[in-house]
C-alpha cells in the first residue's frame, strides 16, 4: 500500500462510527506491513522477534518499541526533509528530545477532531475557551500546543485566548474572562497544563476567591505536574479544582496523551480517582508484563502498550513507561512504572537497540 492510499484509508476508518474488531485488525496488519517496509530500524527489530507481514495475523501480536526509542533512533517511514511537522518531547528527563516526524497533519488533525468532539465537546458545538499553554505559533514542535490551537480552531469561539504573558497566567485577563462568564451564564472552558491550574489554584487561594462557572462550563487537564509546580494528589486536585471553579468534577477532565502518538485518551470526568480512560476506535491498550512482553491478567497492574492506527508514519505499537491495569470500559493509569516494571522496559529497550541498530 502507498502512503497516500494509506492516509486514504485511514481518514476513511477514523470517520466512521460502524468499524469492528475485523476493520480494525485488518488495517492494523496493513499498517505494520507499510512500516515493516519503509522504517529500518523496526524492521531488523520486528524480523528479530520473527515478526513478519507474513507471520503475524494479529494486531496485539504486533511488536511494541520502547517509547524511549524516539530518543535513540529516527522512526519515520517518510523522508524526514520531507514533511509537514516535527513534534519533540518535552525533554524534561534529560536534553536528548524524541521526535515524531508527520508527513502530514491530516491524519493527525482528524484523529484530535474525531475525539475531542466526543469526549469533550459534548452537547456543544462551540464554546469559549481559555488556554493555559503557548500556542504553537509559540512552540511548533509541541504536539500539546498544537492539540490546544486546533481545538480553538474547530471548538472554540471568536472570544476564546491563550491566557497567558511574560510572567505565566496573566491572571487579571483570566480572572475577568471567569467574571464575564459568570454574568453571562454562558458555559466556559478551561484548557491546559496540570501545572498551571495548580499556579492557578495557588493565586485562587492566595486572593480568597472563587468562581461558579455557568452550568456546562468544563475543564481539561493533561500532562502532570512535571516539576513545574507543587504536586498534588488527584483526588485533591480535582475536588479543589471544582470548589474553585464551581465545575462538578463530572466536568473536569483528563486528557493522556504523548508526542509518540497521535491520538488521545480520555476519562468522563473525576469523580472517582483514578479515572477510567479510553480511546476511540481506532486505537487499542493491552497491558503486559515488560519482561515477558506477554498480557497480564485483567484487574492486575502492568505496563500500558498502545496500538494507534493514526501515528502511521512511525511505529503504532507503543511500549510506554506508564503503569495501569484493565478495567471495564478502559483503563486506569497509575503513574510511572517502577521496580521490576521499570527494569522490564529498560532491558526492552536494549533488546531494541541492539536489533534495531543491526545489520538485517
Amino acid at each position: 500500500m502507498t502512503e497516500a492510499a494509506l492516509i486514504d484509508a485511514l481518514l476513511t476508518f477514523l470517520q466512521r462510527q460502524d468499524t469492528t474488531d475485523d476493520d480494525f485488525n485488518r488495517l492494523a496488519l496493513a499498517i505494520f506491513a507499510y512500516q515493516f517496509e519503509h522504517n529500518t530500524p523496526y524492521r531488523r527489530f520486528a524480523m528479530q522477534r520473527g515478526r513478519t507481514p507474513f507471520t503475524v495475523k494479529n494486531w496485539r501480536a504486533i511488536p511494541a518499541i520502547p517509547i524511549t526509542a524516539f530518543k535513540d533512533l529516527t522512526l519515520s517511514c517518510h523522508a524526514t526533509d520531507d514533511v509537514e511537522a516535527v513534534f519533540m518531547t518535552s525533554g524534561t528527563t534529560g536534553t536528548v528530545k524524541g521526535r515524531s516526524y508527520h508527513p502530514t497533519l491530516d491524519v493527525w488533525k482528524c484523529s484530535m477532531a474525531q475525539n475531542f468532539r466526543q469526549r469533550f465537546m459534548v452537547g456543544e458545538e462551540r464554546i469559549r475557551m481559555g488556554i493555559l499553554f503557548p500556542d504553537n505559533r509559540a512552540l511548533p514542535n509541541s504536539s500539546l500546543a498544537n492539540y490546544l490551537t486546533l481545538a480553538v480552531e474547530k471548538f472554540g469561539t471568536a472570544e476564546s485566548e491563550v491566557l497567558l504573558d511574560d510572567s505565566g497566567i496573566a491572571m487579571d485577563r483570566l480572572f475577568a474572562a471567569l467574571e464575564q462568564a459568570e454574568a453571562r451564564a454562558e458555559p466556559y472552558a478551561l484548557l491546559g497544563a496540570s501545572y498551571s491550574f495548580v499556579h492557578l489554584l495557588d493565586e485562587l487561594q492566595r486572593q480568597g476567591r472563587h468562581f461558579t462557572l455557568p452550568m456546562g462550563s468544563r475543564i481539561l487537564d493533561t500532562g502532570g505536574f512535571k516539576g513545574q509546580s507543587r504536586e498534588i494528589e488527584a483526588e485533591q486536585f480535582y475536588a479543589e479544582l471544582s470548589a474553585a471553579l464551581g465545575v462538578p468534577r463530572t466536568h473536569c477532565i483528563n486528557m493522556y496523551g504523548m508526542t509518540e502518538l497521535s491520538s488521545q485518551f480520555y476519562d468522563d470526568g473525576n469523580v472517582a480517582c483514578p479515572s477510567v480512560k479510553s480511546g476511540p476506535h481506532w486505537i487499542r491498550t493491552r497491558v503486559v508484563n515488560p519482561l515477558t512482553g506477554e498480557e497480564v491478567p485483567e484487574g492486575e497492574m502492568g505496563v500500558l502498550v498502545h496500538h494507534d492506527l493514526a501515528h502511521f508514519n512511525s511505529v503504532s505499537a507503543l511500549l510506554t513507561e506508564d503503569a495501569g491495569r484493565a478495567v471495564a470500559g478502559g483503563f486506569h493509569l497509575l503513574g510511572r512504572v517502577t521496580g521490576a516494571d521499570a527494569k522490564g522496559c529498560s532491558l526492552a529497550m536494549e533488546e531494541f537497540l541492539a536489533a534495531a541498530q543491526g545489520a538485517v
